[in-house]
């Protein structure tokens, strides 16, 4: 069953959910149905073993035709360099973007997080940002867990008011909030 058809405009959509909750897979769903070349944007590094395993688990889920590129820190200029009329390009996850970012240069989050807000709307083709859902917890016991949680909060703000759809997923079931219905 398709679940959305692209009507050749460009469309910026973000997914939000808790972990495991369904959201990757639903976007890859939606890029694989939009008949355009996919590229999928990775911004997870394996810090550790776990986290390769996971990203092994994900390499093995997408179609081998997609392309990807890994890109955990500049996303804004990788997406400059990437969009195109014709590409639908999945940012697969932000929240570890934001980690990757917030474990430096405080500076440098301000500086990427302000290029992707102002770059979004103007982005050619078709872009699905995936995102952790991580405001719904218990309030973290650290200074950093506190800003990331609020950096996060704060981002899917900004990014849900320039994206035409966007969707929670909770238990596999994708939720429309705003916009076009899948």
């Amino acid at each position: 069953m398709r679940l959305f058809r692209y009507r050749g405009r460009d469309l910026k959509e973000l997914i939000l959910g808790g972990v495991r909750s369904g959201k990757s897979a639903l976007a890859e769903t939606l890029a694989r149905e939009s008949g355009m070349e996919v590229l999928y944007l990775a911004t997870a590094t394996a810090g550790d073993r776990e986290m390769g395993d996971r990203i092994a688990r994900h390499r093995q889920r997408r179609p081998a035709h997609w392309r990807t590129r890994e890109e955990p820190l500049a996303l804004a200029s990788a997406l400059a360099s990437e969009a195109s009329p014709t590409r639908c390009i999945l940012v697969d996850c932000l929240t570890l973007w934001l980690s990757n970012l917030l474990s430096g240069d405080r500076d440098r989050w301000r500086r990427e997080r302000a290029d992707l807000l102002a770059l979004l709307p103007r982005l050619p083709g078709r872009v699905i940002l995936v995102s952790n859902e991580v405001g719904w917890g218990i309030v973290p016991s650290s200074e950093l867990g506190r800003r990331f949680r609020d950096e996060a909060g704060r981002l899917h703000q900004a990014l849900a008011a320039c994206c035409e759809r966007v969707i929670l997923v909770v238990a596999g079931l994708p939720q429309v909030l705003k916009g076009e219905a899948l």
